[in-house]
């Protein structure tokens, strides 16, 4: 290995043609020892202008995120250290990154996810694990089809139908490829030590082969099946959704909801009743959906109801289809709910459904899907659904068949894309049966094959599953997989539905199906709909390793880390299906955080102003920039005007002066800080920035080890382990600090509980080493030469080294700019990069631990506050008082009187057995049980 010094006052680099050690170098003061193989050397030496290299080479008087944030990624990437180390002995960890949507760019919940994943990746590459992180994006079908769309209609005024099928798909295509750069660069800019050497996106190449596979052998399997069948419909998107991306919105009474493409407000929550005739006698249902009585195919009464007894198997007249249609008796009616007589409509309620088939009832398609009413519906025809509803209650009304209208209570299905109302209507779609994968899944559970975390998710996990209905794989949409089925009719009439990877083999396979030779198939045409986005998301864990072919040695993930709102939209559909297709788990824990929330709790929306992206907090932002940012928002269509003007005035209140400059760094740890697993979490800004405050402590720290190194450059070749009987007590001390430091950065690491680790290097770093040991090692530095300030130098060096490997995974751009400014020790590692040095270990440290020690040390800190908080009181602040120290422990203080005396610039620190002369003369404060300490009045 070849080695550069670098000369201080010059900034040049010379080498050194000699066999030279670290300790001959670092006698000079002001040269020090520069490895070649690290590029910090000629990215500083390469330097031009004077103060960017006086502050590169001789340490920045203080911590500027610009700077140190600039260059260390690319470098981490070139050096491969992003990439599975093939001689790391240890046990493989492997995680996907959730592949974001190609919808925008990623705000502050992406960011939590990715700093999550990234601390637990960098912690084990650092124990020496081999580690394959994937990164990937989802092209999200149905969003990204609904944002094009909009960004289409606002630019252009142009709907997709309009330009044509071929057309739009190129514009969400270059829509992709934008965002995709975008996505890439955020996801850089944190840092994220993703291989982005596999990086995929659900609908390239091997992804879509995975998908047609994936297909073919569920339908082969017999868990795929075509059927006639209620589906949640959104007449915005004209497109089925699954039941979990249905949201339900629950009001008490009549309520005015906006709905789109409504210019006013609908009303919901109201019971309407009306009247169905017979000869003899008439029966009052009631509805919250009256539009649909024109697709009633019978009314429902329960067998038991006496009110009804003489009227089971006859008939009422329809007012409007001028029919005759059954009533039936059937146990599902709850005879004291309304009039206890209940309308059926099979074609556009599930329930009603169930009935129809079991009693043999029409069913009578009368919605269409655009959401107007078909031309089954005579002079209604044509009319929109909720306008079809105030036009039949004024008909029934003329009629004299309108019985009232009372406010109900009721829940509101509402598509989570569009915002929707959303209607069930008859479709010809594709599902999946869930049934025995599902059990599957509870049972990996039960057995402790698979792990929730937290464990209160398995409860959630078990309702579901047990109550998963077949899942709705079509969805009528231009932008995502195709669904790779084929019906395919014979010469003789006979046709078929088959899964095939195209036409030819179609054919072979419908052929082997039907019992005819391939010359007899004569007609095949492929399913024109799109497969649900998330069944691609599904397959992501196993398809990225390479399946269907064989997959990598890194499959089972050993991780599947995401937010807890999507732990069925997608964790369990992976689960489902990665047992079925793989025939074992896709990973072994699933961890999941809570949402994002702002500093009130709210959850963050653009409309509301507070959606705050990462790059804001980490480069700052003006209120103005942040205003042009929903302004285009809105000029993009993707917010209203009423919602532009809530937004503007959200960020007015919130960000009055804009967001300060935080870092990539102090944003990470800030996320780290929160107990990710709550259900919630509320990102206060003002933390943020206080831990850009904390790193510039850091900063500072560093300065001065490096300062106490160039005094005492002896201190490099001393064993602390060796010399450990000639330590002082506060050396011993902030050692054991450190190992309970490190021992609980182990403990929240390895428990994913991260706060525990931060708040244990937040204590350590700020309060232990730089607002006390750094303090007290300048009291034994005054003499450079002794004894005491070699060992002290070069345990202050070991402590912040320590606490910069164990603090890499959350903080990696400035622990990696010190790392390479921070002088080495005669037995240090030399990696390369701290993020491939050796994590500190609780074993290696646990020699160190002295709880007696820690105790002694703890009452002397807290003399020491309540000295300065006395101060304050007597208004001695500026002055040099003479504190008193009335204690049982005598011999201990004696120890550490000097310090207490620097500490506090007191003048002189008295001990005494009794206080009683200072009683009237002095203010006083308890520092626990055995002492006191005064200061005199003025």
């Amino acid at each position: 290995m070849r080695y550069y010094v670098m000369l201080y006052k010059t900034g040049k680099l010379y080498l050194c043609k000699k066999c030279i050690s670290l300790g001959c170098v670092s006698k000079g003061p002001k040269i020090r020892l520069i490895n070649w193989n690290a590029c910090f050397s000629i990215r500083y030496a390469s330097t031009k202008s004077k103060n960017n290299k006086d502050e590169r080479n001789g340490f920045a008087a203080a911590y500027k995120p610009t700077i140190v944030e600039t260059n260390w990624y690319d470098w981490w990437e070139k050096q491969g250290y992003f990439q599975p180390n093939p001689s790391a002995a240890g046990s493989v960890f492997s995680m996907v990154l959730p592949p974001p949507n190609v919808t925008g760019t990623l705000h502050l919940g992406h960011a939590l996810t990715c700093t999550i994943q990234d601390v637990l990746a960098r912690w084990h590459r650092m124990r020496g694990e081999p580690v394959i992180w994937i990164p990937g994006m989802d092209h999200a079908g149905i969003a990204t089809q609904v944002v094009v769309e909009k960004k289409l209609w606002q630019e252009q005024k142009l709907t997709r139908h309009e330009i044509g099928h071929d057309k739009f798909i190129q514009e969400v295509w270059k829509w992709k490829h934008e965002k995709a750069d975008c996505i890439r660069n955020q996801l850089r800019k944190l840092g994220l030590s993703l291989d982005w050497t596999r990086e995929m996106f659900t609908m390239d190449q091997m992804q879509s082969a995975a998908v047609t596979e994936a297909f073919i052998r569920l339908f082969d399997d017999g868990l795929l099946y075509r059927a006639n069948s209620l589906v949640n419909w959104s007449c915005v998107l004209q497109s089925a959704i699954s039941d979990i991306e249905v949201e339900f919105k629950e009001i008490n009474g009549t309520t005015a909801i906006d709905v789109p493409g409504y210019s006013e407000p609908v009303e919901f929550g109201f019971f309407s009743q009306y009247e169905f005739c017979r000869l003899d006698k008439e029966i009052i249902v009631s509805t919250t959906r009256v539009e649909t009585m024109l697709g009633d195919s019978g009314v429902a009464v329960h067998p038991e109801d006496k009110r009804y007894k003489s009227l089971h198997g006859g008939y009422v007249w329809h007012p409007f289809r001028e029919e005759r249609i059954p009533i039936i008796c059937d146990e599902f009616v709850d005879p004291d709910f309304g009039t206890g007589a209940v309308k059926i409509t099979p074609a556009h309620n599930s329930v009603d459904f169930e009935v129809g088939k079991k009693h043999g009832l029409k069913t009578i398609p009368i919605i269409t899907e655009q959401g107007h009413l078909n031309a089954m519906c005579g002079k209604f025809a044509g009319v929109r659904r909720f306008d079809a509803r105030k036009l039949i209650m004024q008909e029934l009304e003329s009629l004299g068949m309108l019985r009232g209208k009372r406010s109900h209570s009721m829940q509101i299905p509402l598509c989570s894309r569009s915002g929707d109302v959303v209607e069930q209507l008859l479709k010809p779609q594709w599902f999946v049966d869930c049934q025995k994968m599902a059990e599957k899944s509870m049972e990996a559970v039960q057995n402790g094959d698979l792990t929730l975390d937290p464990v209160s998710f398995e409860k959630t996990w078990f309702i579901w599953l047990n109550d998963i209905r077949d899942w709705c794989i079509s969805r009528q949409l231009w932008w995502g997989h195709q669904i790779p089925a084929y019906e395919c009719h014979t010469k003789s009439g006979s046709s078929t539905w088959i899964a095939a990877r195209d036409e030819d083999d179609a054919r072979h396979r419908a052929a082997v199906k039907l019992g005819v030779k391939s010359s007899e198939i004569s007609e095949i045409s492929r399913d024109s709909d799109v497969l649900d986005t998330w069944f691609s998301s599904a397959l992501f864990p196993f398809s990225v390793m390479g399946w269907p072919h064989k997959t990598e040695k890194f499959y089972p993930l050993t991780l599947m880390e995401t937010g807890h709102d999507i732990l069925f939209f997608w964790v369990a559909r992976m689960v489902m299906l990665g047992t079925q297709l793989t025939g074992q788990l896709p990973f072994k824990k699933i961890l999941l955080h809570g949402i994002i929330c702002d500093a009130q709790g709210r959850k963050m929306s653009k409309s509301l102003g507070n959606v705050v992206f990462p790059e804001d907090i980490i480069s700052g932002i003006t209120l103005q920039e942040l205003h042009q940012q929903v302004q285009s928002s809105f000029e993009s269509g993707l917010l209203s005007s009423s919602e532009l003007k809530k937004a503007l005035e959200g960020q007015k209140k919130l960000f009055p002066k804009g967001i300060a400059e935080c870092g990539v760094d102090a944003l990470r740890f800030t996320l780290c800080s929160m107990n990710v697993k709550n259900h919630s979490n509320s990102f206060d800004m003002q933390q943020c920035f206080a831990n850009k405050l904390f790193c510039n402590k850091i900063w500072q720290a560093s300065k001065y080890v490096m300062m106490c190194v160039d005094k005492v450059p002896s201190a490099l070749n001393c064993d602390l382990v060796e010399r450990r009987a000639a330590l002082s007590s506060l050396d011993r001390w902030i050692l054991s600090r450190g190992a309970h430091m490190v021992s609980e950065v182990q403990r929240g690491l390895h428990h994913a509980d991260f706060h525990i680790s931060t708040s244990a290097l937040r204590t350590f770093i700020y309060s232990e080493i730089c607002d006390f040991y750094l303090e007290t090692s300048k009291l034994v530095l005054k003499n450079p030469e002794d004894e005491a300030a070699m060992l002290t130098c070069r345990t202050l060096l070991h402590a912040l080294e320590t606490a910069l490997h164990a603090l890499s995974p959350f903080m990696p751009f400035l622990t990696e700019e010190l790392y390479h400014h921070l002088p080495r020790s005669s037995d240090h590692h030399n990696s390369e990069s701290i993020m491939v040095a050796p994590f500190p270990q609780t074993q290696d440290w646990e020699h160190w631990r002295d709880t007696h020690l820690e105790n002694e040390v703890h009452n002397i800190i807290n003399t020491i506050s309540a000295i300065r908080h006395l101060k304050t009181r007597s208004g001695v602040t500026k002055e040099k008082p003479t504190a008193h120290i009335v204690t049982t422990k005598t011999d201990m203080y004696c120890n550490y009187i000097n310090v207490i005396r620097s500490l506090t610039g007191c003048h002189n620190v008295l001990m005494l057995s009794s206080g009683e002369e200072l009683r009237n003369c002095s203010v006083s404060e308890a520092v626990g049980p055995h002492t006191t300490v005064h200061i005199m009045n003025k």
